[in-house]
């Protein structure tokens, strides 16, 4: 009987310490009614339309096309499609965003875009690569804990 307990205690404490699952799939769009009073707004940037360049030319990269007031953009490519979602903020939150791109909720909405397959623009047309977020992580990394 005591086994079964322990057991059951043991499988509780495993479950809580693993990490939360990342979600794959394409970034969630903010539905059309929650856009008046939500923290954070993604939504679809319609793509331009670029004439067909000959096989004989090298392709040359995309520019990223950032709407004005977003300060992210995702660009996700599937199936040789590509799909731009604007990440916008509320006021106060874009203003962190703006001054201290480091901090916890720019940050989670960049690994948002990151977990969908898509990568992350800043507003400046910059790539926000996993190299700047380990800059950003030094920024704010105050004390390191190591175990032994």
């Amino acid at each position: 009987m005591h086994r079964n307990y322990l057991f059951l205690i043991a499988s509780g404490v495993l479950a809580a310490c693993t990490p939360a699952p990342v979600a794959t799939g394409p970034v969630p769009l903010t539905p059309a009614a929650d856009v008046a009073g939500a923290a954070v707004v993604r939504r679809a940037v319609p793509e331009p339309v670029i004439a067909p360049v000959a096989p004989t030319v090298p392709p040359t990269p995309v520019a990223i096309v950032i709407p004005p007031g977003a300060i992210y953009v995702c660009v996700t490519e599937k199936d040789s499609a590509r799909q731009t979602t604007a990440i916008e903020f509320a006021p106060k939150v874009g203003d962190l965003c703006t001054r201290n791109p480091e901090m916890g909720p720019c940050q989670y909405e960049r690994n948002v875009c990151r977990g969908s397959g898509g990568r992350v623009y800043a507003a400046n047309g910059t790539e926000i690569t996993m190299q700047t977020e380990a800059e950003y992580d030094k920024k704010v990394m105050r004390v390191r804990l190591k175990s032994n």
